[in-house]
């Protein structure tokens, strides 16, 4: 059985916490002790309705305010398929936090709350989900039973949001209307929107086509550990241990460690315990050469066809996350994949505008949640492919080194 990863995203207050709850509650995901909490809890609507939404929302803030903090992620099984889902907050000041649940999502659901239509923060959680590639996009257009189920409300965002689309180059983007507090066409078709014939959201979630990103052309081995036992028994042996990112090895393959251009012959590959002839991508495996060369953690086994890049100076599209303003000049760690590397953020190209996606060349400031082209310097070469052609190869993070906390999320481009 396979698993569908997904986000809920989109404004404050547009439903995406009850809607997570009202799916595990009509999928009999829940247990019955977690039930009786939420009866039990003081914040349950006033007409004895269940406040699904506090399924998800577990921190004591969270439910104090009735909003949704950090990503919460859940967990549920129908016959057809298992899901993985990360409720992302809302509010504007925790979209780091979209970004996080985002990054390995092979779906993602937009709300909108039918009252108010596309916002800002809808466009915004849409933006970086085109920024992060997520395959497929469910537009959920909530809260239906508060404009009476109409039709030309539907109608009218699905014309707004369409234009976004658009612009944005979003993939595989389908609208549904619900009520989430109801379960208006969350498990079953809804009696109150006849005019709509498409899926339900399950439906849709069961049946939608997973594309699992993995490369087997691209051979990419990121160094995690060297491993030298210096014991009687292993003298001499000398592993390298991670685990493959894309593409696959085989033993007798001549590869390059990159950035220093060395290469060698692939003497043994190990897998759970023993040795193997062959490897691919996902698999964590530890690689034995036949000549000992200098080779680090970060450093990466490549083959000779399809080698990635490697440069000091990085084009990147980043997601701005810390709460001081990012600057020209600024030095930070960069972080991708097992090497940390002391950068300089050399120059700031563009800034998107939310609203219109068009592009503030040479802004004087960078705040939280700005979403920024930039090119970084890095004190030694680093190994990267595009983001687009590798994800895994092409993401990174820069971290402050005085606080340790990320402030950065990259896309290299």
């Amino acid at each position: 059985m396979d698993i569908l990863r997904f986000i809920t995203a989109g404004s404050v207050d547009d439903g995406k916490s009850t809607l997570i709850g009202r799916l595990l509650y009509d999928s009999k995901s829940i247990m019955i002790d977690q039930i009786d909490a939420i009866k039990a809890h003081g914040k349950n609507k006033m007409n004895g309705v269940l406040d699904l939404s506090l399924i998800t929302d577990g921190l004591r803030a969270e439910r104090e305010q009735g909003i949704t903090i950090d990503v919460a992620y859940k967990y549920f099984t129908t016959p057809k398929r298992k899901f993985i889902i990360a409720d992302a907050p809302g509010h504007i000041q925790y979209t780091r936090n979209m970004v996080t649940g985002a990054s390995n999502a092979d779906l993602a659901i937009i709300l909108i709350d039918a009252r108010n239509g596309v916002e800002e923060q809808t466009l915004r959680h849409s933006l970086i989900a085109s920024l992060l590639g997520t395959p497929h996009i469910i537009v959920a257009i909530n809260k239906m039973d508060l404009v009476g189920y109409s039709q030309d409300v539907y109608n009218n965002i699905v014309i707004d949001y369409t234009a976004a689309a658009k612009t944005l180059k979003l993939n595989d983007v389908v609208y549904i209307p619900i009520s989430a507090l109801n379960g208006d066409n969350i498990v079953e078709r809804s009696v109150n929107m006849p005019w709509y014939q498409g899926d339900s959201l399950l439906h849709y979630l069961e049946t939608v086509k997973i594309q699992k990103d993995i490369n087997l052309s691209d051979a990419r081995l990121p160094v995690q550990y060297v491993i030298r036992p210096q014991s009687e028994k292993f003298h001499d042996y000398r592993g390298y241990a991670g685990k493959i990112m894309s593409g696959k090895y085989k033993r007798g393959d001549v590869v390059t460690v990159l950035p220093s251009g060395l290469e060698s012959k692939i003497k043994s590959i190990e897998a759970g315990g023993r040795e193997v002839e062959e490897a691919s991508a996902s698999q964590s495996v530890v690689v034995l050469l036949e000549n000992d060369i200098d080779i680090s953690r970060g450093d990466i086994l490549v083959k000779k066809e399809n080698r990635p890049s490697v440069s000091q100076d990085i084009e990147v599209m980043m997601c701005w996350m810390d709460n001081k303003p990012l600057q020209r000049g600024n030095k930070y760690l960069l972080q991708s994949n097992s090497k940390v590397i002391r950068s300089v953020v050399k120059e700031i190209e563009y800034k998107l505008d939310v609203n219109t996606f068009q592009k503030q060349f040479s802004p004087t400031e960078i705040k939280l949640n700005d979403i920024v082209k930039a090119t970084i310097k890095t004190a030694s070469p680093l190994v990267f492919d595009s983001y687009k052609k590798l994800r895994a190869g092409g993401s990174a993070i820069l971290i402050d080194e005085t606080s340790n906390l990320t402030v950065a999320a990259c896309m290299i481009q």
